[in-house]
């Protein structure tokens, strides 16, 4: 039975979602759901509308710096809807933590420190990860001769040939993980909703959608019977 005073806080990514509700009536549900009986209050909720990143994002987030504020002067709790709502940044975890705010994250709630690091660890490892991959795409394909950068029939094949090495690349890394996905029968869904939650990106750097994940599958399971 959830009990105490809680701050709610609701991010979204681009004006257009802010605008539209996009992704917004999704969180307000979650918290609603999570906080569904028992005795608690909800003191104040706060909404941000951001774009882009930044490595001091707590600077670029006024509404979450008046939210930490308030569950402070008020004993609360801030409580998010998923806990990529906050950051994929292990320095700006790091510093939310220092502000002494207890959180609680709808699809996590389970979630402590320790847990919260690693994630946020294992995110930026991935982003630069991709970076890493997507950079020595280029180089070797700059190195068969292609001209980075210029159209035309005689670059079409060799640019072609360096996305697919990318993307087998990117689909070699988490064929561990998809391979324990499936011994745990997950849905496809599933699979979306805990690669997200694990902050994994897509290759292009944004969350999962089914039609993502199944092209990863695909190019997975390709990979594997061409192996045997």
């Amino acid at each position: 039975m959830v009990q105490g005073r809680f701050v709610a806080y609701y991010r979204v990514s681009t004006a257009r979602q802010g605008q539209s509700g996009l992704g917004l009536d999704a969180q307000r549900e979650a918290v609603s759901r999570y906080l569904n009986g028992g005795a608690w209050e909800l003191v104040g909720e706060f909404t941000e509308t951001e774009t882009g990143k930044d490595a001091d994002a707590l600077a670029k987030r006024p509404q979450l710096r008046a939210a930490l504020e308030l569950a402070k002067r008020q004993g609360a709790t801030l409580i998010i809807a998923k806990l990529d709502r906050l950051a994929r940044n292990v320095a700006f975890i790091a510093g939310m933590m220092e502000s002494r705010v207890k959180f609680v994250a709808c699809d996590m709630p389970d979630a402590n420190e320790l847990t919260v690091h690693i994630m946020a660890a294992f995110a930026e490892h991935e982003a630069k990860r991709i970076g890493e991959r997507t950079r020595e795409a280029l180089a070797a394909a700059k190195a068969r001769g292609v001209a980075l950068g210029v159209a035309g029939p005689a670059n079409l094949k060799p640019n072609v040939e360096a996305r697919q090495q990318a993307a087998d690349a990117f689909a070699d890394k988490l064929a561990g993980l998809v391979s324990g996905f499936r011994s745990r029968n997950l849905t496809q869904r599933a699979m979306v909703s805990e690669l997200n939650t694990l902050g994994i990106r897509t290759p292009n750097g944004g969350s999962w959608h089914r039609g993502q994940l199944c092209r990863l599958l695909e190019r997975i399971d390709r990979r594997s019977a061409d192996a045997t």
